[in-house]
């Protein structure tokens, strides 16, 4: 087979295991991961669709082995629960039957697991314990005893044996992102002067204990892989160098090294573990390089590794030995199987946004903004397996929710019809073409062009839209998303010549002055600021509540205010704006005392309310008429997305 990703597809050994391919995936968990100390039948599919993607090695995220004292999360699957091992026998069976090694990542939460965690409740009637005694915001954390760090040792290996039972190949030992051994491993957490404190041997002792524990309750034969954080980047931290060294001592007692980076409980270094779309991609391969070069066990790298050449290039310039993949498989659960059959151009790329883990901590759930399936994988195999009648459907709107409606509706065997009104697609995704941490939202907008292009759905674009348009097409269905439209206060000089839609800036750049304010410190207002802070502007952004970007999720707030630091956006919140001059803007505070913000351009990004001109128009003119996208609710992509393949599957 004449492949350009020949390196990603050239099998590897892992132990006493040949594996098909490079690519795994990465152990991302979900909160509704286990319920009565069981894998839900949602948790089995949202594996399984990897495997049928083509990975190689698919791994259940966060599993752990002392349930007394490890359990971080709240609904995390047990191992000395014995209810777990049907579940966990169903999932093993789900992955290898599409030819993938079911693999499984063993955690313990340490402190965390009797402290109020990210994504984890307070756990009530829990003693904390940690490798010294703390007293932090969370409560209060004991000095774990001898015989507790033992008994927790072994109970890693006590609980690879029940997965081992159930039917995985393999497993992983998390010792990274700031857990339970990467509390004993690091400076900051570990002032011990027993055998568990000093050096770098002692603070590893917990781990290597642990992987002894694996080998002697599972045999030689059963791989072991580590997680390790190759720089956690805090003071007192794990460093590369000391990294390096605890590769080099546990290489004798594993069979592949996972390299990430940071740690979990600090939302700033937990988007630099998940690097942000404000960061490059695959920001922490350069940790695994470093430590490839030192021992003689495979390397794996993780971390925002989004595009194919990018993978191809790491392992063939011998950065890594196997390629990590949690939200870029979340995007495009079969970008594998696409790679290896020469249909790159129909992968759906991560944006590296971290709306995924965003979902998971406001509702406990999962999503994707370019995958409407992830988090409703069972739902949508039940869903293809109803029976449907041929339909004509008429889709007007040719942005992200319109062109997914049209591609969903075409699977379902429909006649399909699409109008836009500009000259090409893409709707108001066109801006990110311009915008360099935002580009992956115009490639999502260029992969949905091209698998359209791919079928026989009708386009018509440069096309406005009458009652005479609908009654000559005759749908049976009309799906509408002609998306919003700009909120624009009342207020002296909006209509101004300085003043520009926050819509309109991007791609003509040149037309915003030296010196900017931007009206309105939602999403949008922040990535324009930012984006034109990066090209050299000194930008101010006025927000009348009392912080910006509260539209947005957490991961996502924190990283866009680590960008407009970086780039000395200055912040102004608590006012509201009351005028604009050709000076700039006149802002007031709470209190009502009045601030000239001097300025070249004032960018109004107060916001958007959906276009219902279309939909009450039409809302009678064919037998089902549904609205998708910003045009029914303004929102993110994620929801038009979803509205578009959802209302299409219900046709």
């Amino acid at each position: 087979m004449d492949n350009k990703y020949s390196k990603l597809f050239t099998p590897i050994k892992i132990g006493n295991l040949t594996l098909k391919n490079r690519i795994f995936a990465s152990p991302t968990s979900l909160n509704w991961l286990a319920v009565d100390g069981n894998l839900t039948p949602e948790t089995i599919a949202f594996y399984e669709m990897k495997a049928m993607g083509g990975a190689a090695v698919v791994t259940l995220g966060e599993v752990i082995p002392h349930s007394a004292t490890g359990k971080s999360h709240d609904r995390q699957l047990c191992l000395d629960n014995p209810n777990c091992l049907v579940s966990l026998s169903q999932l093993a069976r789900a992955i290898k039957r599409h030819g993938a090694v079911p693999n499984v990542e063993i955690s313990h939460g340490g402190k965390w697991g009797g402290l109020e965690s990210l994504a984890g409740s307070q756990k009530e009637g829990k003693i904390a314990y940690g490798p010294i005694h703390e007293i932090l915001p969370e409560g209060e954390v004991h000095e774990m005893p001898k015989e507790l760090i033992e008994e927790v040792c072994e109970s890693f290996g006590k609980g690879a044996a029940v997965v081992q039972r159930a039917g995985f190949e393999m497993c992983m030992v998390h010792a990274g992102h700031g857990w339970f051994f990467g509390q004993f491993l690091a400076k900051r957490s570990n002032t011990r002067t027993d055998e568990f404190g000093g050096s770098l041997e002692n603070r590893a002792r917990p781990l290597l204990l642990a992987l002894d524990s694996i080998r002697k309750h599972c045999g030689p034969n059963f791989p072991i892989e580590v997680r390790i954080s190759g720089d956690e980047f805090v003071e007192g931290g794990i460093t590369i160098e000391e990294a390096t060294q605890l590769a080099i001592l546990i290489q004798d007692k594993c069979d592949l090294i996972n390299v990430s980076a940071g740690i979990h409980e600090n939302l700033e270094l937990f988007i630099r573990t998940h690097p942000s779309q404000y960061i490059e991609k695959a920001a922490n391969v350069h940790l695994a390089a470093e430590i490839r070069k030192h021992v003689h066990v495979p390397i794996s790298t993780v971390g925002a590794i989004t595009d194919p050449e990018l993978m191809e290039e790491i392992l063939e310039s011998g950065k890594a030995d196997v390629i990590k993949l949690g939200r870029t498989l979340l995007a495009d659960p079969f970008l594998p199987e696409k790679l290896r059959t020469g249909r790159e151009k129909e992968i759906s790329h991560c944006l590296r946004c971290n709306s995924c883990f965003g979902e998971s901590v406001k509702t406990g759930m999962i999503s994707c903004v370019v995958n409407p399936i992830i988090g409703n994988e069972r739902n949508e195999w039940l869903a293809k397996a109803q029976p449907t009648t041929p339909k004509k459907v008429m889709v007007i709107g040719g942005g992200p929710g319109g062109m997914e409606a049209a591609l969903t509706a075409h699977s379902r065997g429909h006649k399909v019809v699409l109008y836009e009104q500009k000259e090409k697609l893409g709707g108001a995704l066109a801006f990110a073409e311009f915008v360099d941490f935002k580009h992956g939202l115009f490639e999502l907008a260029e992969t949905l062009q091209y698998r359209l292009s791919m079928t026989d759905v009708e386009i018509h674009t440069g096309a406005d839209v009458t009652e005479e348009t609908v009654k000559a097409e005759a749908p049976d269905v009309l799906l509408i998303a002609t998306g919003a439209l700009p909120i624009v206060p009342r207020i002296p000089g909006i209509d101004g010549e300085n003043v520009k839609l926050a819509s309109t800036v991007f791609g003509k750049e040149d037309t915003v002055g030296e010196t900017v304010a931007v009206l309105g410190g939602g999403l949008v207002g922040c990535e324009t600021a930012t984006h034109l802070a990066r090209m050299g502007k000194k930008v101010t952004i006025v927000e009348m509540r009392e912080d910006v970007a509260i539209d947005c999720d957490c991961f996502g707030q924190t990283a866009i205010k680590v960008d407009m630091r970086k780039n000395n956006v200055c912040l102004k919140t608590g006012f509201s704006g009351k005028a604009i001059t050709g000076e700039g803007i006149l802002v007031a505070d709470k209190d009502g005392n009045e601030t000239l913000i001097a300025a070249d351009t004032v960018i109004n990004a107060v916001g958007y309310r959906p276009n219902e001109e279309m939909f009450l128009k039409l809302a009678n003119s064919a037998p089902i008429v549904q609205r998708i996208g910003d045009c029914r609710r303004t929102g993110k992509v994620t929801n038009a997305m979803a509205d578009g393949h959802y209302l299409a599957m219900d046709i």
